[in-house]
């Protein structure tokens, strides 16, 4: 299992990145090389897991890769990108709104 067998799922993901995702952190060349790293992680994961276990998760703040186990050779690949905010405080907290 390779990062090449998901490669049209890396070109949607990428396509949803470039329309939908605002993200000041990662042009869009930075978001393909941190799914490609992702992604081996996630084969990695899901290639050493434990007996019973029906996946393979990798995911850093900005992107959660999962590949889950089917009845045929090839796991299901879903990409997700997570909800985040660097205005976030360092609390965990979001600041209160001011003025009303």
């Amino acid at each position: 299992m390779t990062v090449e067998w998901f490669q049209d799922e890396i070109r949607e993901a990428l396509k949803a990145y470039d329309r939908y995702v605002v993200c000041l952190e990662k042009t869009p060349e930075q978001a393909r090389a941190s799914l490609e790293s992702l992604l081996r992680k996630a084969i990695k994961a899901y290639q050493e897991r434990a007996p019973g276990l029906r996946h393979g998760i990798a995911l850093d703040r900005h992107i959660t890769i999962i590949l889950s186990q089917t009845e045929g050779e090839r796991p299901l690949c879903g990409i997700y990108f997570n909800l985040y905010s660097p205005y976030l405080k360092k609390t965990g907290k979001a600041a209160a709104p001011t003025g009303a």
